[in-house]
């Protein structure tokens, strides 16, 4: 008896008046778009010299790191209304750094800044947030945020399920005019930055109507009840001086990473000087903006009808040839070898291409995709992992400066491909966690110059730069080509026994729903 009123106590305590306080935002909405704004005027030209309709999209693929963070900052230099932001995290490294004294810059002569930020990631940055907000022209909200005033370490636990469920999404969009979604967060491994490892990853940035329907999506998740200012959440009160410092601690960062790669190629280039000296590549098409409600978080798994993936299955069955995909995080699930036999057996040629075991930076991930490899190859689906060696090949998924300092690739892309005709680029993997846990984004392009583009760089980099795994006698093997050299490994490729003991191991763990 006293056991179980002392495990009631003790659960009681765990819950007690736990809830946050009430969210007393005030709305807002995205800008509409301008003519007063010279970037505005200037893509508009651009559209015009191509004879597009509003209808059509303008895009442009963002595969090199340092390009990728070029273009950002250099809309946002190039801002004059607006510039709203949505990621699952904003680290406060270089590439952070650069980032937000852009957009602080922005805010000193008058642009309005929105950044919507999850909480997954921001323990301990309720002040600086505090103070950054504090600006009149910079707001910053966070998404499904944790309770102050408990260990989040508990939350996690005690929440399972609940708090665990966050926003993934990627959006950036300036002056109602432009619009970058795709696989990158704001931080040092994403561009290229990172002196160990680099993310393999690849974004769009379009114009048109299509834009709209990112800020439709943007409002959507900035309104939501769970996004929350920073004063609701903080007692914290900013003062002028707190401006002052804020200021002052961007331009010394400024001067401090003066001679860094990232700032010289801000000062050699924007992302419209990119597009001239044919170091990104633009497409037209037709495009759809997909995304989970951020209802999706707070109901039940049910209420499909938050959900982005149903939207993408027309898309998907409507494949007639091929189905090339790219999923960094790749658990399939039952569901998901269902799908792919439904679609070999129509004739549909499958292949796919996932981290490896040593270039997965997420462990326990890959053991929820490696018990499905075997299922996948019987059925006939191309399976591919990445070589977190082979740098030198993998730099035109990642950036080129960066193949010379990191000592890993991971890849960090996810995308998918239909019939080379159909092309999904977004936040979302294919595992649990984007279908039915967290909130995800994306495009649907239809362009068959970029599909195509898409599968040629798909093709090279699995040649090259990935392993290709097949059934030999039951058992998977792993096949490298380098050249003319053929090698093959029986286990995963320069993983210990110890790496596949965890691997093992991992798999019994009832988790696959969270992965």
């Amino acid at each position: 008896m006293l056991k179980n009123i002392t495990l009631l106590f003790f659960v009681s305590f765990l819950f007690s008046c736990a809830s946050l306080p009430e969210n007393t935002s005030s709305k807002s909405y995205a800008m509409s778009k301008s003519q007063e704004s010279e970037l505005t005027m200037e893509l508009d030209e651009k559209r015009a010299q191509l004879g597009l309709n509003d209808d059509e999209a303008l895009m442009t693929l963002l595969e090199d790191g340092v390009d990728a963070f070029v273009a950002r900052v250099s809309l946002i230099k190039a801002a004059q209304k607006s510039v709203d932001l949505q990621y699952y995290q904003y680290h406060s490294d270089l590439s952070g750094g650069l980032l937000t004294a852009a957009l602080w810059e922005a805010a000193e002569r008058g642009v309005r800044i929105r950044l919507l930020v999850d909480d997954m990631d921001l323990a301990g940055e309720d002040i600086n947030i505090a103070k950054i907000n504090a600006h009149p022209n910079f707001t910053v909200r966070i998404f499904n945020p944790f309770l102050r005033d408990k260990r989040r370490t508990r939350q996690l636990i005690t929440g399972f399920g609940s708090v665990t469920r966050r926003m993934h999404n990627k959006t950036f969009t300036v002056d109602s005019s432009i619009s970058i979604l795709g696989g990158r967060n704001v931080g040092d491994q994403y561009y290229g930055a990172h002196s160990d490892v680099t993310f393999g990853d690849l974004d769009i940035a379009f114009t048109g109507d299509i834009v709209q329907e990112v800020q439709t999506s943007f409002d959507l998740y900035w309104n939501s009840e769970i996004s929350y200012g920073i004063n609701l959440l903080n007692d914290y009160q900013p003062t002028k001086d707190d401006l002052l410092e804020v200021s002052q601690t961007l331009q010394s960062f400024l001067e401090e990473n003066y001679n860094s790669q990232f700032a010289q190629a801000l000062r050699e280039n924007d992302l419209l000087s990119l597009v001239a000296k044919g170091k990104v590549n633009q497409y037209t098409g037709n495009a759809v903006v997909l995304y989970d409600d951020p209802l999706k978080v707070v109901s039940s798994r049910e209420k499909t009808e938050y959900h982005l993936v149903p939207k993408l299955r027309p898309y998907v069955n409507d494949a007639k040839e091929e189905l090339v995909l790219v999923s960094p995080y790749f658990v399939p699930g039952d569901e998901g070898v269902a799908l792919f036999a439904d679609m070999v057996k129509k004739g549909v040629k499958v292949r796919i291409l996932t981290n490896s075991m040593k270039s997965n930076d997420v462990t326990i991930v890959h053991s929820g995709y490696s018990k499905y490899r075997e299922a996948l190859l019987a059925l006939g689906v191309e399976l591919y992992e990445i070589d977190s060696t082979r740098i030198d090949v993998l730099s035109k998924y990642t950036d080129k400066a960066a193949a010379s300092t990191a000592s890993k690739v991971t890849l960090h892309a996810k995308y998918f491909v239909i019939d080379r005709k159909v092309t999904f680029i977004g936040s979302m993997n294919l595992d649990p966690r984007s279908r039915s846990e967290n909130t995800e984004i994306g495009v649907i392009a239809e362009s068959e110059k970029l599909g195509a583009f898409i599968v040629k760089d798909f093709d090279s980099v699995v040649k090259d730069g990935a392993f290709k795994l097949s059934l030999e006698d039951g058992e998977i093997i792993w096949t490298k080509t380098d050249g003319d050299e053929i090698t093959i490994f029986n286990d995963d490729p320069y993983s210990s026994w110890w790496d596949r003991f965890k691997n093992g191991f991992l798999q019994w763990l009832p988790v696959e729903s969270q992965l």
